[in-house]
């Protein structure tokens, strides 16, 4: 039986990224995809076949996280790798002297907090039942209290230190069963996470899932440092 990867945000840009990185490897992929008028998804589909299954996926929605559980679940009943990929950064609040959009904030915390969290919750069952063990999620140093530098973008830093705090949790759990949570710095990424594509970033998208996705197949013990970026180096929280 192949291993399976599921990865949530699959549209385009990294979480795509990853998903050609994994169907390549060999995998079963899980694509969670937000926008059914998005192509790329339906054109690695047509190469990649049963491989590749695609799955209609809002975190933001419980109905739509629990839909794609159980149907990961009807194609076998296991899980070896979760990737939390889905993201947003937009906001159009300012620093302290300027005007604060609360809502674009909740939004932010909305998705880039509670919607691993609903998601992770959603397949840990069947993570257990998986060779790999692997809860990683795509954070950012923009989580890290040590080393915090913005002078705004505090709906976005939040989110992801909150994320950040979510998953010491987790791993507290979940060490006594075997399975590995991961926090990702991507790097500055190729993508489409403010809404248009970033040409300003520094990092193309597969550069960015190749090394995530070699650190994840390196299986790092349960006791190592969980926030690293996507080369392996150790981020401080």
């Amino acid at each position: 039986m192949k291993k399976t990867a599921y990865i949530t945000g699959a549209d385009r840009g990294l979480g795509l990224a990853l998903a050609k990185v994994f169907l390549e490897k060999g995998f079963k992929v899980f694509a969670g995809r937000f926008m059914d008028n998005w192509p790329e998804l339906d054109e690695l589909k047509a190469v990649h076949g049963e491989d590749l299954d695609i799955i209609t996926l809002d975190v933001t929605e419980q109905q739509s996280v629990d839909a794609a559980a159980n149907h990961i679940k009807e194609q076998g009943g296991r899980l070896d790798i979760l990737i939390n990929n889905a993201g947003i950064f937009k906001d159009r609040s300012g620093d302290l002297f300027g005007e604060f959009h609360y809502e674009d904030m909740m939004k932010l915390i909305d998705t880039n907090t509670f919607g691993p969290l609903r998601v992770s919750q959603s397949v840990v069952p069947l993570l257990l039942n998986g060779d790999c063990k692997i809860l990683a999620n795509i954070s950012s140093e923009a989580g890290s209290l040590t080393d915090s530098w913005r002078k705004k973008e505090y709906g976005y830093c939040m989110s992801k230190a909150a994320l950040n705090m979510q998953l010491t949790i987790m791993q507290n759990q979940l060490k006594e069963y075997g399975i590995k949570v991961m926090a990702f710095h991507p790097g500055y990424v190729k993508s489409y996470i403010m809404g248009d594509f970033n040409h300003e970033a520094t990092i193309d998208a597969s550069e960015s899932a190749n090394g995530i996705v070699t650190e994840i197949l390196k299986l790092p013990a349960i006791e190592e440092h969980m926030y690293i970026d996507y080369q392996g180096n150790k981020i401080n929280w």
